[in-house]
């Protein structure tokens, strides 16, 4: 763990493994911290935040990040591995989120410390208020940043990067099934940039009630966490007793909409390639697909027969999309949910774990339809490879069972006429919606939910505002 700006193990010597995914076998062990780790982190962090300069030079953090961003860069290659080997995630897309474009999305906020106005001044009213009043935008203070398993290390840069900016110091506490990809971001800190001790600590634990503490600590201002949505539910709770600032990006269950002049061969196999796209474990994935009711079963056939050709497997074989579920218990959950499938509906391909493989937390790409708006697989985030095919009677029916369930994160709407498909994602309550294909995924936009997927945004403007106090000062 980092700590201090000492890279140390738990306070009392505990440790917890760390397993592979596609194989079942431990590949290490990391430091499993206590609450007194938690109270040695968040003392180092406080003191950072309250007798350095760190907040209030900006200059030095854009230097600290570039710095960051070229430590990373010089060891790409002992990333990659680490992040395979602990997640499971297709080499592929380490060229990409994983890892490469990760990296490179630190610029964003690089850049941004160029010009950013962290202070200004409001122009005269007539009538108004004798003297000058100026806004200034200042460091949230401590913040507890909560990661967890899917894209860990692009989730650790997105928080870290983007409080740093702002002047505010970190405690990160990645998921105990990904600790690496925390741990070896720790080590590149201490080892390549200036970054003050007390910045940024690492703290990995296998207990969520130590997790808990974090969030309730006294001592923290701020908590950041992406994760589900259950999960952010008891963060909420955690941190109202001190009335801490909250940022939460939570499950989706997102439609894609096909709407009636939309050419269905040409829109379907990407929405269906891409939903086993590292096992289905993103929370933004396109794992609902509404088309109109005339049209089902064709929808259903051409999604079928893409799903049927997706590459997967090993993980470490770049031409493969897909590889296993992150852990024993992701399997398990996977797995009930195929079973209430098979209940609530009609699975048409798929529906059960891979007998490819002696070992590993390997399902099928899994397609299923013929279930009622109101089913549990239509309405929870099943977070594996699988496709639920919904019909619709028109628009204004596509509108209403997109928006019919707790989440709003994203979604997507296809048709011939480019107009009639920006009217309808204007209607959906999502934070994210693309049209015809469009790509919103860039660290320039703002990314996260409306409803229960989430508070607060990421990137953008938004990710780096986010992290920062708003004070006004009036003077003669």
């Amino acid at each position: 763990m980092l700590i201090g700006g000492e890279l140390v193990g738990a306070a009392d010597g505990a440790t917890f493994e760390n397993i592979n995914p596609a194989t079942e076998e431990v590949i290490g062990s990391i430091p499993d911290a206590g609450f007194l780790d938690v109270d040695r982190a968040v003392g180092a962090a406080r003191r950072a935040f309250d007798s350095t300069g760190w907040s209030v030079d900006a200059a030095f953090r854009r230097e600290c990040l570039h710095q960051l961003r070229e430590g990373l860069r010089k060891n790409l290659d002992a990333l990659r591995p680490s992040i395979v080997a602990e997640t499971g995630t297709p080499v592929m897309l380490t060229r990409t989120i994983q890892l490469d474009a990760a990296v490179e999305f630190t610029g964003h906020y690089i850049d941004l410390l160029d010009d950013y106005a962290f202070e200004r001044v409001l122009p005269d009213r007539p009538g108004g208020p004798a003297g000058r009043r100026i806004v200034r935008r200042e460091a949230a203070g401590v913040v507890a940043g909560i990661t967890p398993w899917n894209y860990p290390l692009y989730l650790n840069l997105c928080k870290l990067a983007a409080a740093l900016a702002a002047g505010c110091t970190f405690v990160l506490k990645p998921a105990p099934d990904t600790p690496w990809s925390a741990t070896l971001l720790g080590e590149i800190i201490a080892e390549h940039t200036d970054i003050p001790p007390g910045v940024v600590n690492v703290l990995t634990t296998s207990s969520t009630d130590v997790a808990a503490a974090l969030v309730s600590h006294p001592n923290v201002d701020a908590v950041t966490f992406t994760g589900s949505t259950a999960v952010g539910r008891r963060i909420m709770a955690g941190a109202a007793g001190t009335i801490k600032r909250v940022t939460l990006e939570l499950g989706g269950k997102s439609a894609a909409i096909v709407l009636d002049d939309a050419d269905l061969a040409q829109v379907i196999p990407g929405v269906a390639g891409a939903v086993c796209s590292h096992a289905g474990q993103g929370c933004a994935l396109l794992t609902r697909l509404l088309v109109p009711r005339s049209r089902l079963d064709e929808a259903v056939g051409i999604a079928r027969s893409v799903m049927e050709r997706v590459p997967w497997g090993d993980p470490q074989d770049p031409a493969n999309l897909m590889g296993p579920l992150v852990s024993r218990r992701q399997l398990d959950s996977v797995l009930g949910y195929f079973a209430l499938a098979a209940q609530e509906g009609r699975i048409v391909l798929g529906g059960r774990r891979s007998g490819r493989f002696a070992k590993g937390y390997f399902v099928e790409p899994t397609l299923i339809t013929d279930v009622a708006p109101t089913a549990r697989v239509v309405q929870e985030e099943i977070f594996g490879p699988a496709l639920v095919v919904q019909p619709f009677d028109d628009d204004d029916d596509a509108v209403g069972i997109a928006d019919s369930t707790i989440f709003g994160l994203s979604g997507a709407v296809f048709s011939g006429d480019v107009e009639r498909a920006m009217a309808v994602a204007r209607r959906l309550r999502t934070g994210t919606v693309s049209v015809n294909g469009a790509a919103w995924f860039d660290p320039g936009s703002p990314f996260g939910g409306y409803k229960q997927s989430g508070l607060g945004r990421e990137w953008g403007t938004e990710g780096l505002e986010d992290f920062l106090e708003v004070k006004t000062i009036a003077r003669p």
